[in-house]
């Protein structure tokens, strides 16, 4: 099996170029001039921006099934740019559509923050959900599967549509949370900072799941999903921002205080985020194995040998 990984320069892209190897297929992968890829692939510099470039490559490569990894994926920085979020996650997705063979399958990779402002006792949220995305990165998701679903209705591609909730490990940038409290504890342990950590809101809940179960529903979900369909993918159980606080705080080799930053609180937020993820469950087999206090304690020993 040949598979595309079109955007690897990304936190994902690494663990899934690793986790595409580990089960026998030929593995191309993209990235930008700036970007490096470390991994054991066929690498292909690519900006999908440019649509005859993304056509030359899949003609070339003709691969069975394409990972779409590719976007502005920061909720921060899409409320500062907003454009060039919609540019990279809306018209680059048509672009890679548009280049897609009917007999390739593309797994397009969605956000858990489509589902927005949801209704009251709506969790855990099955996929049949109205969406009302709270963020321009969500909005830019949105229309990115929705366009996909026609694609599929009016044009017989073979995509399958996902929903990913947060993913972390180590690796991740520090403008993700559990990245973010890593990086300051280690930064504390090294006497780069004062021992107090940084935080905006704490209340909310969320579903986290270790980068490295994420990586293998989507390669299940490739040999496996359903045409067509939407899958969530996530633990399927939220914590709070506070629970992932105090879970890194007491890794941590010396006292460490805490207080609220004002300039991390976001503009809009959204108390709790939980999915159904029973589709995925029952299509492929999957479920999140690896534990939370894991992927917080190999983040922060990550963020160790960094600092």
């Amino acid at each position: 099996m040949k598979a595309l990984i079109i955007g690897s320069g990304g936190f994902v892209g690494g663990y899934l170029i690793r986790e595409l190897n580990n089960h026998g297929y030929e593995v191309h992968a993209t990235h930008l001039p700036s970007e490096n890829i470390k991994d054991n692939c066929f690498r292909h510099v690519l900006d999908i921006m440019r649509k005859d470039d993304i056509s030359k490559l899949i003609n070339e490569i003709q691969p069975d099934i394409v990972y779409h990894l590719a976007a502005q994926s920061s909720v921060a920085l899409s409320w500062k740019k907003p454009q060039l979020t919609a540019e990279i996650n809306i018209i680059g997705s048509i672009n890679l559509m548009e280049s897609l063979p009917d007999n390739t399958r593309l797994i397009l990779i969605g956000s858990g923050e489509e589902y927005g402002f949801i209704r009251e006792n709506a969790c855990p949220i099955k996929e049949s959900e109205n969406l009302n995305p709270a963020n321009i990165y969500a909005v830019s998701k949105v229309c990115t599967g929705m366009i996909g679903r026609i694609y599929h209705r009016a044009y017989n591609k073979d995509i399958v549509i996902v929903r990913a909730f947060n993913h972390s490990g180590p690796e991740q940038s520090e403008t993700f949370v559990i990245s973010d409290f890593c990086k300051q504890i280690a930064e504390i342990e090294k006497g780069c900072r004062p021992p107090e950590i940084s935080t905006g809101n704490l209340s909310s809940k969320r579903d986290f799941t270790d980068v490295r179960d994420i990586v293998r529903a989507y390669r299940l979900l490739g040999e496996k999903g359903i045409s067509g369909k939407t899958y969530n993918v996530g633990r399927g159980i939220a914590v709070s921002i506070e629970y992932i606080l105090n879970t890194a705080m007491g890794l941590s080799e010396i006292p460490i205080l805490h207080r609220t930053d004002p300039n991390r609180l976001r503009k809009s937020d959204i108390p709790v985020i939980e999915p159904d993820v029973s589709e995925i469950l029952r299509d492929t087999g999957w479920k999140a194995e690896i534990p939370i206090e894991k992927t917080v304690s190999d983040t922060l020993d990550y963020w160790r040998k960094q600092i």
